[in-house]
C-alpha cells in the first residue's frame, strides 16, 4: 500500500487552512520533503517544507512548478476558489470562468503535468480535493467546477491505474478554515479532514467521504432528484 513514511509530498494551496494541515500532517507521518505551493508562496519554520511559486490556473507555472519538484511521490491536489455568488444566473461571465480555472482546469492539468513524474515512482499517489458541492449543487459555478473536477478525478484514476498511479478522491462538507467562516453550521476541523485523506493513502483507498453530509449526498444521487431537492417539490405547489 502507498506510504507517507519517506514520501515526497507536494501541496497546492499550502498557504490556506487546509493546505496548511496537509503540509503539517505529511511531515508527522514521516515524509521526507514537503513542496507547500501557492500563487505566493510563504516561509516555513521547518528545513523538510519548501516553498514553491505555483498558480494552478497558469500552464507556464505549472510547468516550472513540474520542472522544480521532479521527485514528487504524493500529489495533493488541494488548491480551490470560492465564487463571489453561488447564482450561475446572476455571477458574471468571468466569475464563472475563473472558478472552473482555479477548480477544474487547474488541478486536470497539474496532474497531467505531474503524471509521468508520479508514474515514474512505485507506489506514488495522486489526491484530489472535491467537496460535498460535486454531488450536492449548492453552488453555482462552484459546484459544477467540483462536480467536472469528480469526474475528471475517475477518468484520471483509470488512466493513472495503468501506470501504477493510485488515485484518491476526496468529498466532504464544510471545513473550519477561513474559506467557511460564514458558515455557522457545523464544520469539519482540517485536522479531522487531513487525517481521513492520509489514513485512506495507507489503506489503498479510492474515495474519502469524510463525513455524514458527503456520505448523505452519494447515497441520495441514486434516488429521485426531488429527493435530494425537496425545494423542487415545495415549489411545485399550487402550479397548474
Amino acid at each position: 500500500m502507498p506510504s507517507l513514511n519517506g514520501a515526497v509530498v507536494l501541496v497546492t494551496g499550502a498557504n490556506g487552512g487546509i493546505g496548511t494541515q496537509f503540509v503539517h500532517d505529511a511531515l508527522a507521518r514521516g515524509a521526507s520533503k514537503v513542496y507547500a505551493t501557492a500563487r505566493n508562496p510563504r516561509a516555513w519554520d521547518d528545513d523538510r517544507v519548501v516553498p514553491l511559486a505555483l498558480d494552478v490556473t497558469d500552464a507556464a507555472s505549472i510547468h516550472a512548478a513540474a520542472e522544480a519538484a521532479r521527485d514528487v511521490t504524493v500529489l495533493v491536489n488541494n488548491a480551490g476558489a470560492l465564487p463571489a455568488t453561488a447564482s450561475l444566473l446572476t455571477a458574471s461571465p468571468d466569475d464563472i470562468r475563473a472558478t472552473m480555472e482555479t477548480n477544474f482546469f487547474g488541478p486536470v492539468f497539474v496532474a497531467r503535468a505531474f503524471a509521468a513524474i508520479l508514474a515514474a515512482r512505485p507506489g506514488s499517489v495522486l489526491v484530489d480535493v472535491h467537496s460535498v458541492a460535486s454531488w450536492y449543487a449548492m453552488g453555482g459555478s462552484y459546484s459544477a467546477s467540483k462536480a467536472a473536477l469528480w469526474s475528471a478525478t475517475n477518468s484520471l484514476r483509470v488512466e493513472l491505474a495503468a501506470v501504477g498511479v493510485h488515485v484518491i478522491g476526496v468529498h466532504m462538507g464544510y471545513v473550519d478554515t477561513g474559506m467557511a467562516a460564514h458558515v455557522d453550521g457545523p464544520k469539519m476541523l482540517p485536522e479531522e479532514l487531513v487525517a481521513q485523506v492520509y489514513d485512506g493513502v495507507g489503506a489503498g483507498a479510492y474515495e474519502i467521504v469524510a463525513d455524514g453530509i458527503s456520505a448523505h449526498a452519494k447515497e441520495a444521487l441514486s434516488g429521485p432528484v426531488e429527493a435530494l431537492y425537496p425545494e423542487l417539490t415545495a415549489l411545485s405547489i399550487g402550479r397548474p
